[in-house]
C-alpha cells in the first residue's frame, strides 16, 4: 500500500502532462491540489497504520519503504506545504507551461516523498536522482529566457557533483554488507564504513546547500517563485539533513561524523547568514537563509539529536515556503525583486501581515514555532561544545537581522509615506484595493490574486499554529510521534539567544536606515557568497579549461602523432614497395611476357613444320606405302605365288643367319 504514496503524485503527473485540453488554471489548480491533498492523506494514513512496501529487483535486492518515525513527519509536512504553493503556481505563474510547470511540481512531490519513505540505498538512490531531474527541470521551467536553463544546468552539475558520494557510499554499503538495507548497515566496519560516511556527507552537503556547495541556491533563484518555494522549503535542500538525520545512528559509528557534520554546519549558518544580511535580492536573501538554517539542522545531527533537525526541518519549512511565496506576490506586483523596489505595506497590506508570522518564525522570537525549534537546536549545541552553542546563538542574531530587514525593505513603508504620516496626509482609503495600491505605491503593475492570498494565508496559518509547540504537552507528543525528546536549553542560553535575537533585529534597523553601507563593493562581494563562484570560476573552472585546452593541443601534437607515425611509415614503405614493383616485378612480368612472344614466333617458324610436318610424312608415307602395296595386288595368282615364294626365302634366309 505504501506505493501509493510516492505513485499516485507520480502517476497523476504524467496525466496531468500528457492531457492536452488541462489547460485553463482552474482546472489545473483542481487537479493539482487534489493530487497534492490525496497524497497528504495517504501519508497521514501510511503514517497511522505502519504501512510499508517492497517490491523485487532480483533475488539479491528488494527495493524496500516504510516510515520510521523521522521519515511519518516528513512525509506528512511535504504535501501539508505543496498544497498551497501548488495552488499559488496555478494562479500566480504565466500561463505558458503551466500545465507543464504543475505536471513537474506533482511529480517532485512523488520523488521526494520516495526518498523519505527508502528503507534501502538503491530504492534511496531512485528518488535522489528523480529529485535531481525535477528540479533541473523546474528551474530551466522559463526555457525562453537563457539564464534559466543556463542556472538549472549550473545547479544540477553541482549537485550532480555531490550526488557522486551517495554512489560511493551505496558501493561501499554493498560491498560490507552484501545488501543495500538501512537494517544492514549496522554489519559495515572498518574502511568500509569510512567510505560509507563520507559519501552521505558529501551528497547531503551537496543536496542541503552546505559549504562549499551553497552557492547553487543562487543560480536555483532563476526559477519560477513556487519552484524555489518548495524547492527550499520540503523537497530538494530538505533531502540531505533529513538523510543525515534518518541514517544518524550509522553515521554516528565514525568518530569523526559528528565534529565534521557540526563544522560543516556552523560555517554555513554563519557564512549564509551573514550573505543574506548583506543581500539586497529578495529571493536570494532567503535562499542564503535557507542555507544557513540547514546548517543548524546539520549542527542538531552532528551533536547526535536528528529528532531536533527533523523538528527545525518542519518548521522551517512552513515559513520558508510562506516567505518565498510572499517575496514571489512582492516581486510581481513591482516587477523586481530587488528590495529597494518595494516597501509595500499600503499598497498590500494583507500580504505584509500574513508575512510579518514567517518573518517572527525565521527571526526565532518566541512564541512562534521557529523559535521553538532554534532553541531545540541551540540546547543541542551544546552537547558539542561552547563553539557549537555559541554559532547557533550569533547564527540567530543574523537570522533576526535579515529576517527584519526583509519584512522592513518588502512590506514596511516608503520614505514619502512616513513623511505624509507625518504631517497628517489626505486620506488614501477611498476606492478599491488596486486604485489604493497604485496611489500608494508608483510603480505596482500587478495586484496578488485572492488563491495567491489563501495561499500565504494558509501558510501563515500553519506557521502559528507550530507556536503550540512551546506547550510541554504538544511538546511531548511531537517528541513521541518522532520518538525521541527534545533537550531545553539553560535559562542562561536562552537569555543570550534573546539578546542575540533583539541586537539582530536593532541591526537590521540600522542597516535600513543607511542603505549605502551595503552598496560598497565589499559587502556586495560579500553578498554573493564571498565571491566563492567567482573563486571556484578562476581556482578551478578557468585552470581546468586551459588545462582542458593545453591537452587537447597536445593530443593534437602529440597523441594524434602517435598513430601517424606508423601510417606516415606504412606509406613510406608502400611508395618504396610501389617502386620496387615497378622495377623489377613490372619488369620481370614484361621479360616473361616477352619470352613467351619470342618462344611463340620461335614455334611458327621451326616447331610448327615440324609439328605439322611429322603427321603429314606419316600420312604421305602411308600413302605411298599404300599405293605400292596396290600394285602388287594385280589378281594374277603366279604373282601372288612368287611372292609366297619370295617370303619363305627371305625367312629361311633369317633363321640360317640367325643360327
Amino acid at each position: 500500500m505504501l506505493w501509493l504514496l510516492p505513485l499516485t503524485p507520480i502517476a497523476a503527473a504524467c496525466v496531468v502532462a500528457a492531457a492536452g485540453r488541462l489547460r485553463s488554471r482552474r482546472a489545473l489548480a483542481a487537479v493539482g491540489t487534489t493530487v497534492v491533498l490525496l497524497t497528504l492523506l495517504i501519508a497521514a494514513a501510511a503514517a497511522a497504520g505502519g504501512w510499508s512496501g517492497a517490491a523485487l529487483w532480483s533475488r539479491a535486492i528488494e527495493l524496500r519503504i516504510g516510515l520510521s518515525p523521522l521519515a511519518q513527519i516528513v512525509a506528512v509536512t511535504l504535501p501539508a506545504v505543496a498544497l498551497p504553493i501548488v495552488a499559488y503556481a496555478s494562479a500566480h505563474e504565466p500561463e505558458f507551461g503551466l500545465r507543464r510547470l504543475i505536471a513537474l511540481l506533482l511529480a517532485f512531490v512523488g520523488a521526494m516523498e520516495l526518498l523519505v519513505a527508502a528503507e534501502d540505498l538503491l530504492t534511496l538512490l531512485i528518488g535522489w536522482e528523480l529529485v535531481g531531474a525535477c528540479s533541473w527541470a523546474l528551474i530551466g521551467h522559463d526555457w525562453r529566457d537563457g539564464q534559466s536553463p543556463r542556472a538549472a544546468t549550473h545547479a544540477f552539475l553541482v549537485t550532480r557533483f555531490g550526488d557522486l558520494g551517495l554512489f560511493i557510499a551505496a558501493a561501499a554499503a554493498f560491498a560490507g554488507t552484501g545488501s543495500f538495507a538501512y537494517a544492514d548497515l549496522a554489519a559495515l566496519q572498518g574502511p568500509l564504513l569510512g567510505v560509507f560516511v563520507l559519501g552521505i556527507v558529501a551528497a547531503a552537503c551537496a543536496k542541503s546547500a552546505q559549504l562549499p556547495f551553497a552557492f547553487w541556491l543562487f543560480r536555483a533563484m532563476a526559477g519560477p517563485t513556487s519552484v524555489s518555494a518548495l524547492l527550499h522549503a520540503a523537497a530538494m535542500v530538505a533531502a540531505g539533513a533529513y538523510l543525515l538525520a534518518r541514517l544518524n545512528p550509522d553515521l554516528s559509528r565514525a568518530d569523526w561524523f559528528g565534529p565534521t557534520i557540526v563544522a560543516i554546519g556552523a560555517a554555513t549558518a554563519l557564512a549564509g547568514g551573514l550573505v543574506a544580511v548583506l543581500q539586497s535580492h529578495a529571493k536570494k536573501l532567503l535562499a542564503a537563509s535557507t542555507s544557513a538554517h540547514f546548517g543548524l539542522m546539520l549542527i542538531a545531527a552532528g551533536a547526535g539529536h536528528p529528532a531536533v533537525a527533523i523538528a527545525h526541518l518542519v518548521t522551517h519549512a512552513f515559513f520558508k515556503a510562506l516567505l518565498f511565496l510572499a517575496s514571489g506576490v512582492a516581486g510581481e506586483a513591482v516587477g523586481s525583486y530587488m528590495l529597494r523596489n518595494m516597501a509595500l505595506r499600503q499598497a498590500l497590506p494583507v500580504t505584509a501581515g500574513l508575512t510579518f508570522a514567517g518573518t517572527l518564525a525565521l527571526a526565532g522570537v518566541p512564541p512562534l514555532g521557529g523559535a521553538w525549534s532554534k532553541e531545540a537546536v541551540a540546547a543541542a549545541a551544546a552537547d558539542a561544545g561552547h563553539a557549537a552553542s555559541a554559532a547557533v546563538i550569533v547564527a540567530g542574531a543574523l537570522s533576526a537581522c535579515y529576517a527584519f530587514r526583509f519584512q522592513w525593505l518588502a512590506f514596511g513603508r516608503r520614505p514619502e509615506e512616513r513623511k505624509g504620516d507625518a504631517e497628517g496626509g489626505e486620506d488614501e482609503h477611498a476606492g478599491s484595493d488596486e486604485q489604493r495600491a497604485r496611489m500608494t505605491h508608483p510603480k505596482i503593475v500587478e495586484m496578488p490574486s485572492a488563491t495567491e492570498l489563501t495561499a500565504l494565508g494558509l501558510l501563515a496559518a500553519a506557521t502559528i499554529a507550530l507556536s503550540l509547540l512551546w506547550l510541554a504537552p504538544v511538546e511531548s507528543s511531537f517528541g513521541r510521534l518522532l520518538d525521541s525528546s527534545f533537550p531545553h536549553a539553560s535559562p542562561a542560553e536562552i537569555a543570550a539567544s534573546l539578546v542575540a535575537v533583539a541586537l539582530g533585529i536593532y541591526t537590521a534597523r540600522v542597516l535600513n536606515a543607511a542603505p549605502t553601507l551595503l552598496e560598497h563593493r565589499a559587502p556586495a562581494a560579500l553578498a554573493e557568497w564571498f565571491a566563492l563562484p567567482t573563486l571556484l570560476r578562476s581556482a578551478v573552472v578557468r585552470p581546468a579549461t586551459r588545462l582542458s585546452r593545453s591537452l587537447a593541443r597536445f593530443d593534437d601534437a602529440v597523441i594524434d602523432r602517435l598513430p601517424e607515425a606508423p601510417a606516415a611509415a606504412f606509406r613510406l614503405a608502400s611508395r618504396g614497395m610501389s617502386r620496387l614493383d615497378g622495377a623489377v616485378v613490372d619488369r620481370g612480368v614484361r621479360a616473361a611476357a616477352g619470352l613467351s612472344l619470342w618462344l611463340a614466333r620461335s614455334g611458327t617458324r621451326f616447331v610448327e613444320p615440324a609439328t605439322d610436318g611429322l603427321p603429314e610424312g606419316t600420312a604421305w608415307l602411308l600413302g605411298a606405302a599404300g599405293g605400292d602395296a596396290r600394285r602388287a595386288q594385280t589378281g594374277l595368282s603366279h604373282h601372288y605365288y612368287a611372292l609366297i615364294a619370295g617370303g619363305v626365302l627371305v625367312m629361311v634366309l633369317i633363321l640360317i643367319a640367325a643360327s
